[in-house]
Formats: structure tokens, C-alpha cells, sequence
């Protein structure tokens, strides 16, 4: 398993928060994601995952997402 935390920018509600958690979710691999949501400021994603992600596939994710991308 691995884990990696995210500096997010963009986020500004449980919304944002729950949309970037469902688009990281459907990644190969991933089998937690947390949201520490910074209202308007930089959020911190943690993402449990059986391999590690590749920093494309994540802003990839986060772009599907809605406006949301890696600080």
C-alpha cells in the first residue's frame, strides 16, 4: 500500500470536496481518499492507493473533477 498527500487548489465547498474524491476513487488502485477541505485556499488529499500513482493520472482526476489542480 502507499500513500501520498496532495496540495489541491480550487476547492471551495463539500461539493468540490466529494467530486474530487469520487473521480480519485475510480483510479486503478486507489482504495482511500480524504479531503481536508481549505475553503478557497490549498486542501490536503490523501490517497491510499495498492500502487503508486503517477502525478499525470492525479491531475488528470482532478481536472474531471471540475477546476481543480495539484499546488
Amino acid at each position: 500500500m502507499t500513500t501520498n498527500t496532495y496540495a489541491v487548489t480550487g476547492m471551495t465547498c463539500g461539493h468540490c470536496a466529494s467530486a474530487v474524491t469520487s473521480e480519485l476513487r475510480s483510479l486503478d488502485g486507489v482504495t482511500d481518499v480524504t479531503v481536508d477541505l481549505v475553503a478557497g485556499g490549498t486542501s490536503s488529499v490523501t490517497v491510499t492507493s495498492t500502487q503508486r500513482l503517477d502525478q499525470s493520472q492525479v491531475s488528470a482526476a482532478l481536472d474531471e473533477a471540475g477546476d481543480y489542480q495539484l499546488a
